[in-house]
């Protein structure tokens, strides 16, 4: 019998760390058939000679719950070989939701994660409420890549209390109700719960979201639920109660029984471990599962005329207040004019000893070191890993002008395109590789779907094999596509996906590895209501396989789609 594809003489790295080897990788249905040499022809067939062959990529950090809805496609995770992505994370989702609360839910979106409030009212077809519903709404649409969902905190907790979800304590009996909610929606096939407890994620009338101060006996009680049916949970901690942070996780762990993943950017400890270390050794002897996922480079803001990071925002700063009003082509057109650009200038001079900004950016709500934003340059390759004496700090010193006419030179020199990188966790690289081999550690937090504005991290996956595996070799082939396969699927608890093997999934990149890597962000208007974003491409991915559909070839999406909702399936 034939094959409906086969791909011809790659490397094959089947994602547990193996050796790589030279073979064929068969496929019929949605199912890899065969490895090494398979001398039966396929229906199809894909040279892959000099390129390597992996599984598909998992990314256990998105917000895609709202995009998927209106792009199938969840671009642009799926130009940078992502086949199974988990949305849900921090705590804000869009269901469950009484129809009263739609509103509600989209305005916390998008002030929590940065997606239009308009294009999730107008982009989805609300046909549901339950978690359930949610995912049979978007089992409906065909997703391209597959999907699975975490529950989150905030809609959970809206749901039951309505608006004193925000401001109060629930009750013993809303505790019962909030918990009893979870439950149910993990039985529907949510594959877990997500929390935030991040202070700075707050709703557009500046308060913390539902659950950012939740008390431990709600958490926990919500985290047994999870348990009793095979469910994962997810936090984003506040990293300045980091003991008490993981106190919690503890005690969540231990009454669940199940896994636990929590963003962990890199924090310091004692002698060059990480703070994490101790709790985390401490959890781990007791026989707990938690997992850290990191970023495998710095991550930040992008500061450019095609964001809305720019210099100063503030009332206080009229002019610059005026350029943020304008769309990227009139931005480019104003500070082409010598008058309006003195103006941002002597603005910016006139207020640095008024609020210390001469080494700082500052957006509508943060405070940014100038000292730590970096040129990603002109090149089709963005630059993230510049030296610290090549901030904007050191640029603007060396050519003796304030830092305001060093970043509107730049942004005239580079005809409005240019960006810079904002860095503001991770910023170590050289600690970051034994960081992501720590045994609870997988890299991700690239946040597809989410912070559409204002960074643009989803490229995370071609940055660790063109960065860190191609440039400067420090993790081998095998090395790093297990980091960015079989590692993130054990987490998620699908043991089909995350390995090339005989009866697994085809999920599938063939991927140049000398060509692989990310593309200069862009700035698109492709979302419901003429919504704009950031999107970053992708070059070196000469296939990729959902489930045996080729959905891309020649870093071009083809318009099939192969995903599938993956349900709990413990419940």
């Amino acid at each position: 019998m034939k094959h409906d594809l086969v791909i011809r003489n790659g490397m094959i790295v089947d994602g547990l760390g193996n050796p790589g080897y030279e073979g064929d990788v068969a496929v019929r249905g949605d199912t890899v058939t065969g490895l090494g040499d398979v001398p039966e022809r396929g229906i199809r067939e894909i040279d892959a000679a000099g390129a390597t062959v992996t599984p598909g990529f998992v990314d256990l950090h998105t917000h895609l719950d709202a995009q998927v809805g209106w792009d199938p496609m969840m671009t642009p995770a799926s130009s940078h070989g992502v086949t199974t992505a988990l949305m849900g994370n921090c705590g804000v989702t869009i269901a469950p939701v009484r129809n009263e609360h739609r509103e509600v839910l989209a305005s916390m979106m998008e002030s929590v994660e940065d997606i239009p409030r308009e294009s999730i009212l107008q982009g989805l077809p609300w046909d549901w409420n339950s978690y359930g519903e949610y995912l049979d709404s978007v089992e409906k649409r065909q997703p391209g890549i597959n999907v699975a969902g975490l529950v989150g905190h905030s809609a959970v907790r809206y749901y039951v209390m309505g608006e004193r979800s925000v401001d109060d304590q629930p009750t013993s009996e809303e505790i019962g109700q909030i918990a009893q909610l979870v439950g149910e929606s993990v039985k529907d096939g949510a594959v877990g719960f997500s929390t935030n407890r991040l202070r700075a994620h707050r709703m557009a009338d500046g308060r913390c979201i539902p659950g950012t101060f939740a008390t431990d006996e709600e958490v926990i009680a919500i985290s047994k639920a999870v348990g009793q049916h095979g469910g994962m949970l997810q936090s984003v901690i506040e990293s300045g109660k980091l003991d008490e942070e993981l106190a919690l996780m503890k005690q969540q762990l231990t009454a669940s029984g199940t896994r636990l993943l929590f963003s962990a950017p890199w924090e310091p400890g004692e002698g060059g471990a990480s703070a994490y270390q101790p709790a985390i050794d401490d959890m781990k002897r007791a026989g707990l599962d938690i997992t850290g996922t990191t970023q495998p480079r710095a991550a930040g803001f992008l500061s450019g005329l095609k964001t809305n990071v720019l210099i100063g925002m503030r009332l206080k700063w009229p002019t610059w207040r005026e350029l943020r009003a304008m769309d990227q082509a009139a931005r480019l057109s104003a500070i082409r004019d010598a008058t309006f650009r003195n103006r941002l200038v002597n603005e910016a001079k006139r207020m640095e000893n008024a609020e210390s900004i001469g080494q700082t950016m500052s957006s509508s709500r943060f405070t940014i070191p100038m000292g730590k934003s970096f040129w990603m340059g002109t090149d089709d390759r963005p630059n993230y890993v510049r030296a610290d004496n090549e901030s904007l700090a050191n640029l603007a010193a060396n050519a003796g002008e304030h830092p305001a006419e060093t970043w509107l030179r730049y942004m005239l020199e580079s005809n409005g395109e240019g960006l810079f990188h904002v860095r503001f966790v991770n910023e170590d690289l050289e600690v970051l590789p034994g960081f992501m081999r720590s045994d609870w550690i997988v890299p991700g937090v690239g946040d597809a779907g989410a912070h559409l504005g204002v960074i643009s991290d989803v490229g995370w996956t071609s940055f660790l094999l063109s960065y860190w595996h191609r440039d400067r070799g420090v993790f081998s082939i095998e090395e790093a596509v297990h980091l960015l396969t079989g590692k993130q699927a054990r987490v998620l608890g699908f043991d089909e996906i995350g390995s090339l093997e005989v009866g697994k999934k085809a999920d599938i990149n063939v991927i140049d590895i000398d060509r692989v890597a990310e593309r200069q962000p862009k700035r698109v208007s492709d979302f419901p209501a003429g919504a704009s974003r950031l999107l970053q491409a992708a070059v070196g991915y000469r296939a990729t396989l959902v489930n045996g559909v080729v959905i891309l070839e020649d870093d071009e999406l083809t318009g099939e789609r192969g995903g599938l909702v993956l349900r709990n399936r413990n419940r």
